[in-house]
């Protein structure tokens, strides 16, 4: 029986929400894998077995609970460095061990909303005006209303947690967003406001090619999609989405694309915001959350799936890929 090594935590601000992705994937995996959680941490990495957690070893890919076992498949499923950006990916790589991911270069790129949504760009998707921000003083606020308008987001462009985000409506506020956001983030973008409809479409590789799921419209209670409407109940995530046939059929398309443009494997899900009809691509999402009260069990659910055989295909795919 193969051993599956579920890295989950990692170190950005989501670390709960990882484990809890990482708990409902190895829940529901296919019962002639062995699974195990890899607990990630800045100390220490450790494997999480019952109420015991077992020391893991990095450069032999191994943990001992009494006997001394090499993980042969990886699943990386942290929100944040260093899963998302593609990291562990690459650890994984040097050691030969297959996993059921993204590689490092579309983690990276894909990690990074800014240079992401100007590679996407220069393939004819459309995305919201930005400003990308090295140094919190490298704009002023006049700057940056003046190029944008209002309101703008202010986000971390290097960071996959859904912290440090605003929506700026008035000048006073552009300065404190700028540093929230450089408390979570290297580098920040702006992004011109859309008003429009936020849907989002996971996409992942069938036996018989790319797929991409049914929408879910997002409708947050609060300003935008934030760590609270994601996470703690605070938005209505309707699937399948409230939308015409032909911007469902469209939106769909455009992810499919995406996914193969990027070189994406697994799943992955694309959120878009639909301005008078048009898909705007908002983020690509490598790691999409995966706890039973996530987006993504949602579409396999109403697309009359489940998460078992979902993971199963999944697994066939990609092993046979890699």
């Amino acid at each position: 029986m193969k051993t599956v090594g579920i890295f989950c935590g990692g170190f950005s601000s989501e670390w709960e929400i990882s484990l809890k992705s990482a708990q409902t994937i190895q829940d529901n995996f296919p019962k002639e894998f062995s699974t195990v959680r890899i607990i990630v941490g800045r100390e220490n990495w450790n494997v999480s077995i019952g109420e015991e957690l077992f020391p893991f070893d990095l450069n032999t890919m191994t943990f001992n609970n009494g006997n001394q076992t090499k993980i042969d498949i990886g699943v990386v499923y942290i929100h944040g460095d260093p899963g998302e950006n593609g990291k562990i990916q690459a650890l994984l790589e040097m050691q030969n061990i297959p996993y059921l991911n993204s590689g490092p270069l579309a983690s990276a790129l894909s990690f990074d909303k800014w240079y992401c949504n100007q590679f996407l760009k220069g393939f004819g998707i459309n995305v919201a005006k930005s400003l990308f921000l090295m140094d919190v003083n490298q704009l002023s606020t006049e700057d940056i209303i003046k190029e944008l308008g209002l309101p703008v987001f202010v986000k971390p462009s290097d960071s996959g947690s859904s912290y440090g985000i605003s929506k700026v409506k008035v000048v006073e506020e552009m300065l404190p967003a700028l540093n929230k956001a450089f408390k979570e983030g290297r580098t920040v973008v702006v992004e011109s406001f859309l008003d429009g409809i936020e849907v989002t479409c996971g996409v992942y590789r069938k036996t018989n090619g790319v797929f991409a799921l049914p929408l879910t419209e997002i409708a947050s209670e609060n300003e935008f999609f934030d760590y609270e409407a994601k996470y703690l109940g605070k938005s209505q995530e309707i699937t399948p989405a409230r939308v015409t046939d032909e911007v469902r059929s469209d939106v769909q398309k455009q992810a499919k694309f995406i996914y193969e443009l990027m070189q994406l494997k697994s799943i992955a899900r694309i959120d878009f915001m639909i301005v008078n009809g048009v898909p705007n691509v908002i983020e690509v999402n490598t790691t999409p959350g995966f706890s039973s009260a996530s987006i993504v069990p949602q579409m396999i659910k109403c697309d009359g799936g489940n998460i078992h055989d979902f993971w199963k295909e999944i697994i066939e795919v990609e092993l046979k890929n890699s």
